[in-house]
Formats: C-alpha cells, structure tokens, sequence
C-alpha cells in the first residue's frame, strides 16, 4: 500500500492545468475531484455510460492519467453505474484532506 503525503494529498486533490480538463459529452468540464464528484451527482446515466462502458472507460483514464490518482481510478473503473462511481469520489477526497490536515 502506498503512503499518501501531505504534498502528494495536495496535488491529487488541486484541479488540473486548463489543457487536461475533462470535457463531458455534455457539455460540463471537470478540473478536479471534487467537480467530478459534483458530476457524477448530477449528470444523466447516459453521459456517464457514453464515458464509462465496455468498450472504455475515460473516467478513470482520466483520473489515473491526468489528476494521478491510481486508487481512485481503480474504484471508479469497478463502478458499474453512476451511483457506485459517485460513492467514490467523497471518501478518497476527505483522506487525501485528512492528509493535509
């Protein structure tokens, strides 16, 4: 298990250069964890199954590529639905914030 430090919590958690942000098939650009958390609340089922299906999965990409998050990508890229990915994203965002603490 690798160990989350204070630096590492802080720039998982800090939103992306203008360059990396994930742009939706909706139309709804995600620069950091928290948006995609926002997101994942409030988007239909259907962009999040266009981004996340069988044939791929650039949530995930994303966050493991882009915000650097290997564990949080892993859990989002087991989600089957929407409302598994949402569960997700709150509780790697309080302990990367309990790191910064």
């Amino acid at each position: 298990m690798t160990r989350i430090l204070r630096q590492d919590a802080g720039r998982l958690l800090a939103s992306v250069s203008e360059e990396y942000v994930f742009r939706c098939c909706d139309s709804c650009i995600l620069r950091n964890m928290k948006e995609l958390g926002e997101a994942f609340a409030n988007m239909t089922d259907e962009t999040f199954t266009y981004h996340s299906n069988e044939d791929k999965n650039d949530f995930s990409n994303w966050v493991r590529d882009i915000i650097g998050d290997e564990k949080l990508a892993r859990d989002i890229g087991k989600s089957l639905n929407r409302t598994q990915a949402a569960k997700n994203v709150p509780g790697r965002i309080a302990f990367l914030s309990s790191k910064l603490a």
